[in-house]
């Protein structure tokens, strides 16, 4: 099983305990895949859909699409479309910021965010 797949799988039993509406086959109704296909990436047997199916998942379970992605191997069409831009650049920041700790990742998403240049 995958992580992308357990996760799904435990995210959607957690919401079907209160809600019987997160059924597999409802999920699968709602995100526009068949119920086997949603079953078979639960359990891992299947690979991770599409980045626009990933996104409607993550959205019918309440989690954000950008980590719901990551947890496939995707990177969004619109980040990949930003890095493209300045390849360089962003491989740079990135590799930097790898063993970054997480304060440090904040302080420069706080200063872009912000435009304090």
């Amino acid at each position: 099983m995958t992580y992308f797949g357990a996760r799904t799988r435990q995210l959607r039993e957690h919401l079907r305990q209160n809600d019987r509406r997160y059924s597999l086959r409802q999920v699968a109704h709602r995100v526009g895949v068949e119920p086997a296909y949603l079953s078979k990436i639960e359990r891992g047997v299947a690979a991770p859909p599409s980045e626009a199916t990933t996104v409607r998942l993550a959205r019918e379970l309440g989690e954000d699409p950008d980590v719901f992605l990551a947890m496939a191997g995707k990177v969004s069409s619109e980040l990949q479309a930003i890095i493209r831009k300045r390849p360089k650049l962003f491989a740079d920041l990135i590799r930097r910021l790898r063993d970054a700790p997480d304060e440090a990742i904040f302080r420069v998403v706080r200063v872009v965010r912000d435009g304090e240049w």
